[in-house]
């Protein structure tokens, strides 16, 4: 074990791994807070393909064009610290589904209803909706 810490402190500074770990922390212990409060605010027709979703549609141009950016940019930061946390302590899954749902690319609202329709996740998230009297998720049915 000491030389493959030996290994590691010769390619990686103390400094960063000790960063690193503090860092992973945090991701755990906000992934913890934050994804359950996010999953539970949701609509539960959300991830159904059926509904339309506009986002900040009666703004000022401008202010949409500001606001999906940095909505884009949160997503794409959530998605990748989501990806971390497969092989780091946290809400992997959860944390990528609020990711890409908070980015804009083609077919987005397909994925999204793909990884909400694993049996697993669907039960996860909708016995965390249900701790808090929320209503269980919609998906469209299959075609």
């Amino acid at each position: 074990m000491d030389g493959l810490l030996a290994t590691i402190q010769q390619w990686i500074p103390v400094d960063l791994l000790i960063g690193l770990t503090v860092v992973s922390v945090f991701g755990f212990i906000g992934s913890l807070i934050a994804i359950p409060l996010i999953l539970v605010r949701l609509p539960a027709d959300y991830f159904d393909t059926r509904t339309p979703r506009h986002w900040m549609k009666d703004h000022h141009p401008l202010l949409r064009l500001i606001g999906l950016i940095v909505k884009n940019i949160v997503g794409a930061v959530l998605f990748l610290g989501g990806l971390a946390m497969l092989f780091l302590p946290g809400q992997g899954l959860l944390t990528m589904l609020i990711g890409i749902s908070l980015m804009d690319f083609p077919r987005k609202r397909e994925l999204e209803a793909k990884m909400v329709g694993q049996p697993t996740l669907f039960g996860v998230i909708n016995t965390m909706r249900q701790k808090f009297h929320k209503p269980p998720l919609s998906l469209a049915p299959d075609p």
